[in-house]
């Protein structure tokens, strides 16, 4: 009995045979920039590892350790998700059977959900640090809870990824349209299709980006404020020619050295809130657009083009190259324990502060200045209170990262 050919069926060959006419040249020039971008990307993540391995002064702040394990986490992207990735889009069909490529997706879905949940821990971590008073920042930020949360970074998206992609609850309802899309017969190709259906999208959207993104736009909303609120502070206090005595001194006694530290010192803030624009406007360019396109795909009968998926998708990847830029080249301990690597140890960079006397923070710190804090404290003692102000302000001082 003759069966009339499947409509659905025709147009996925065709999309499927869409890809093989890429010619050589094509190819070629698309296989490097793949590889530049994996290359660059396990390249930065790596030198954010073995600075920290290195580097003691950087092992000392526990909060650079949520740096790091964001740096793993998108160093195994780049590693075990990204190649494979690469290969199918350049090849063009799926060569290493169907186990593995629900063992390929459950790791893309893993690591790129650690990574992000990682960035939202950053942003939590430097709002106790800026927004909130230095000895909450060290009463929030013990050990036990930075491991806590880093433990919790990879263990739930665990179960959005190995546990339903392995068990395949994600195609429960639309087991035809993946059987229909995984296999062409114009080709005699396979294909490793990853498909969910609208109960798995949305939940799996929300615990991988839009509670993240809601959280750190939450964080980096009311960072900003607190940056440009003391910005606005230090301004009065320079037009106003009213600097604290203590100001003052910090500067060297003279009232010129006080007006500079004070305009450099809004400089900082000014540039820390402009920082948090990239950061936030980074993250948003590189996911927005992969888990829109994921919440909206099941509604809308999966017709979404192989190509929009591919681009967004390798947009996000992406991301995981720019994170050592923005979270830790950014970050001058980190940047001067990436110039001693490369470097070869040249003594011209290590920091003075590891051996030499300390120095007067009379410089910003996490977004404000020591200096003004204590300045608009209440009148109270500074001989014991102000040193545990101090010294907890400096403990928090490396968790702002970027800024």
């Amino acid at each position: 009995m003759a069966t009339q050919p499947d409509p659905a069926e025709d147009s996925v060959d065709d999309l499927v045979d869409s890809v093989h006419v890429l010619n050589s040249l094509e190819k070629i020039v698309l296989t490097i920039f793949l590889a530049v971008i994996i290359i660059m990307t396990v390249l930065g993540n790596l030198l954010v590892m073995v600075a920290l391995c290195k580097d003691r002064q950087l092992r000392k702040k526990k909060t650079n350790y949520f740096i790091v394990s964001l740096a793993f986490a998108d160093l195994l992207v780049a590693l075990l998700v990204m190649p494979f990735a690469a290969i199918e889009l350049t090849v063009g069909h799926w060569r290493y059977g169907e186990t593995f490529c629900l063992v390929r997706t459950s790791l893309d879905v893993l690591l790129t959900t650690a990574s992000i949940l990682h960035l939202c821990c950053i942003a939590l971590d430097r709002y106790y640090a800026i927004c909130c008073q230095p000895l909450v920042y060290r009463n929030k930020m013990t050990p036990l809870r930075v491991t806590l949360m880093l433990g919790g970074c990879w263990v739930i998206p665990s179960f959005i990824s190995f546990l339903p992609i392995m068990q395949r609850w994600n195609t429960i309802g639309i087991e035809e349209i993946i059987d229909e899309r995984r296999f062409s017969i114009s080709t005699n190709e396979t294909y490793c299709v990853f498909l969910v259906n609208p109960s798995y999208a949305l939940i799996c959207s929300a615990v991988a980006f839009y509670v993240p993104l809601g959280l750190m736009v939450l964080a980096y909303q009311r960072i900003y404020v607190t940056a440009m609120e003391h910005a606005r502070q230090i301004g009065t206090l320079q037009r106003a020619g009213s600097a604290p005595e203590h100001l003052s001194s910090s500067g060297g006694g003279t009232g010129g050295s006080s007006e500079t530290h004070g305009s450099s010192r809004m400089k900082i803030e000014t540039k820390a809130a402009k920082t948090l624009a990239v950061i936030m406007g980074c993250f948003c360019l590189c996911w927005a657009p992969f888990f829109v396109t994921n919440v909206v795909d099941p509604f809308i009968q999966y017709t979404v083009p192989w190509q929009m998926w591919t681009a967004w998708l390798w947009l996000g990847y992406v991301n995981s190259g720019l994170n050592p830029f923005l979270y830790a080249f950014l970050n001058r301990a980190f940047r001067r324990a990436f110039l001693m690597i490369l470097c070869c140890g040249d003594e011209r960079y290590v920091r003075k502060s590891s051996y030499g006397p300390s120095h007067a923070h009379s410089g910003s710190a996490n977004g404000t200045t020591i200096a003004l804090r204590l300045s608009l404290l209440p009148n109270r003692s500074y001989s014991d209170n102000g040193r545990r102000i101090l010294s907890s302000e400096l403990e928090s001082q490396d968790s702002v990262g970027a800024l």
